[in-house]
């Protein structure tokens, strides 16, 4: 298991936009999770753009973890994939709204990490990837 592949996993691939699940509308949503400007009602892309536009979020997502947490470096790749994988979900700015959550994380206190993101909104909204991230954050190996 690897980053790309969890995220495959939790995204899926629509070559159609879609409305956000929670809003029914804003943000759109294409390919494996992409949300921009550009995504709107009626787009449709090929596997070639979805591939591209994922490969470019992902990237993406893993700098903007890595300029917003220094100790991200720090984290093995499963503990990092369940940062940028919220990240990638959510956005950088909500993700940084789990202050306590990161801060246990920071500290090297998983389990508690793990427990914040379990009792979170967030959690109660996408249960079956929240309990696999919280697992994976927890465990440090990648959850199945």
């Amino acid at each position: 298991m690897n980053l790309r592949e969890q995220l495959i996993e939790f995204e899926g691939t629509r070559l159609h936009a879609y409305p956000d699940p929670l809003t029914g509308g804003e943000p759109w949503t294409i390919g494996r999770g992409h949300c921009g400007p550009e995504v709107c009602p009626g787009l449709i892309w090929s596997m070639e753009e979805v591939e591209s536009a994922f490969d470019a979020d992902i990237a993406e997502k893993t700098a903007q973890c890595e300029a917003a947490f220094p100790w991200f470096s720090a984290l093995n790749e499963p503990r990092q994939a369940v940062i940028v994988g919220m990240c990638f979900q959510m956005g950088l700015d909500r993700l940084k709204n789990f202050v306590n959550t990161l801060a246990m994380v920071q500290a090297g206190e998983y389990d508690r990490a793990a427990d914040g993101m379990r009792n979170s909104r967030w959690a109660h909204q996408t249960p079956i990837r929240a309990v696999k991230l919280a697992r994976q954050m927890e465990t440090g190996q990648w959850a199945s």
